[in-house]
C-alpha cells in the first residue's frame, strides 16, 4: 500500500518526494528540447545533470552505428523536430548535431548562469550546444 498525503493539526505528512524515475523523466523531456532548438533555460541542478548527459548523447550520434542509435534512443523523446520533413529529435541528433562535432572531442555544451527565479530564487542557467 502507497503512503498517502495525511492531513492534520501538523500539515501534510509523508509528502510523495522528487523520485529517480520522475528525475530521469525531467530529464529526458529537457535533452530532447536542448536536441530540438539548441538551447533550454533550467536550474544549475538541473543543468549539470542536463550537460553529462547530452555529450554522451552527442558521442552516442558521432559513433553512428545502430547499436549507439538505439542507446540513444533510451532517452531521446519521440517528438517532432521539424513538421516540414516530419524528422525526429533523434534524427536531428544524428543528422545534423553530431556532424558539426567531429573534430571536437568532448565540450559539445555549455553552461550560461543567469538571473536567479522569481519565485522561488532558484538559480537559472542557459545550456546550449556549443
Amino acid at each position: 500500500m502507497a503512503r498517502r498525503n495525511i492531513r492534520g493539526k501538523t500539515g501534510v505528512r509523508f509528502k510523495a518526494g522528487w523520485t529517480k524515475a520522475k528525475n530521469k523523466s525531467m530529464l529526458r523531456n529537457v535533452v530532447s528540447e536542448l536536441i530540438v532548438y539548441g538551447r533550454v533555460k533550467v536550474t544549475h541542478a538541473t543543468a549539470k545533470q542536463l550537460v553529462s548527459l547530452a555529450d554522451r548523447l552527442v558521442t552516442y550520434a558521432k559513433r553512428g552505428d545502430l547499436h549507439s542509435r538505439r542507446l540513444a534512443a533510451r532517452y531521446v523523446r519521440p517528438i517532432i523536430a521539424d513538421k516540414k520533413t516530419g524528422q525526429t529529435a533523434l534524427q536531428k541528433l544524428f543528422d545534423e548535431v553530431a556532424p558539426r562535432y567531429v573534430d571536437r572531442n568532448g565540450g559539445y555544451t555549455r553552461i550560461l548562469k543567469l538571473d536567479n527565479r522569481e519565485g522561488d530564487n532558484a538559480p537559472i542557467c542557459l545550456v546550449e550546444l556549443v
